[in-house]
């Protein structure tokens, strides 16, 4: 199980962030409305879809685990943050859904980054 868990948390984020995608390239009304909110619709949906697609993919070799959990970090503590300062927890009635994925999803790219961090290139060698 050991040798399988960092495989499986990047397997876990990797699934989430993908999954979302759909709605934000569908233009999905609750993404839209998200987005609008922020002030980011459509170009600011668009580009975070295309960081998370990245992300997502990085996270799923190895040797770019640790550029996939740090690029996570950003995009998902960038939601957080919306959610904190301008969303609410609560969207359109979800019960906080969207902001507790996005906690257990930054949560998550912090464990796979220490996990990770021996491949580091400006700093793998110092741990």
């Amino acid at each position: 199980m050991k040798k399988y868990f960092p495989l499986i948390l990047r397997i876990i984020i990797a699934v989430i962030l993908i999954q979302t995608l759909r709605f934000k390239f569908t233009a999905h009304p609750d993404s839209v409305y998200i987005f609008t909110q922020v002030g980011l619709e459509p170009i600011g949906r668009i580009g975070i879809g295309i960081a998370e697609l990245i992300a997502g993919i990085l996270l799923l070799f190895k040797k770019t685990a640790w550029l996939g959990a740090t690029l996570t970090l950003g995009i998902i503590g960038g939601a957080i943050m919306m959610h904190l300062t301008q969303l609410g927890i609560e969207i359109k009635g979800d019960g906080g859904t969207l902001f507790y994925t996005a906690l257990v999803t930054f949560i998550l790219s912090l464990i796979v980054l220490y996990i990770h961090r021996k491949d580091m290139p400006f700093i793998g060698e110092k741990c």
